[in-house]
């Protein structure tokens, strides 16, 4: 097979696949090829965007591959379909951040962190699908353990929970760190009717109750 059909089918795949597909899902179905092979065929089609300016490109999010509109370009797509993003809050993305660094961990342990009830961010969070429930702790009352799901690695561009700075960074970032890291640029999937994330917003959704 030649490689630019090769490269064809690589490419088919990431735009047809409904979420972020991972590089060995990917070897699975692109004949003679490996996953070393596929981040060399990711990296190739995606210079052949940057060379001929085009408005896409391939993202590494969620431990898998999308193809997502450049970043400069969300504005005018946020247009097309008519969408205001629904912006989380202060409180949530604090919480959804101590969740991302401390994850499993219960109610009561994000609730000592922040120093407030997180009940109602906690159940938006979930409905948001950007916190999930990862079982329970066992002592008594086996209280519920909460981490971040999929989808909030790929909401906010990122390829795993490593991506995320550490500790020390976020100190040297001074007190805002926490909501810095929640920050990421805009960006919008191919053929996707939901503009991913600018600054302090999550994807568009019904209105949401936050404390």
């Amino acid at each position: 097979m030649e490689h630019s059909e090769t490269k064809r089918i690589l490419e088919a795949l990431i735009l047809a696949a409904p979420e972020p597909i991972p590089a060995a899902r990917l070897a699975e179905i692109v004949p003679r090829a490996t996953p070393t092979r596929v981040r060399e065929l990711v990296a190739e089609l995606n210079a052949g965007y940057r060379e001929q300016d085009r408005a896409f490109e391939i993202w590494e999010v969620a431990g898998g591959y999308q193809i997502r509109t450049r970043p400069e370009l969300s504005h005018y797509v946020q247009q097309l379909h008519d969408l205001r993003p629904a912006r989380l809050s202060q409180p949530a993305l604090e919480t959804l951040a101590v969740v991302a660094y401390r994850q499993p961990l219960t109610r009561a342990e994000i609730e000592r962190v922040r120093g407030v009830d997180v009940g109602a961010t906690l159940r938006s969070l979930v409905e948001r699908k950007l916190v999930r429930i990862a079982g329970h702790r066992e002592v008594p009352g086996r209280p519920m353990l909460y981490a971040t799901t999929k989808r909030f690695l790929e909401v906010f561009s990122l390829g795993s929970l490593q991506d995320l700075p550490t500790l020390r960074d976020l100190e040297e970032l001074g007190g805002d760190g926490m909501l810095a890291v929640l920050a990421p640029p805009p960006a919008q999937r191919e053929g996707a009717g939901e503009p991913a994330p600018a600054a302090g917003e999550e994807d568009p959704a019904p209105p949401y109750e936050t404390h």
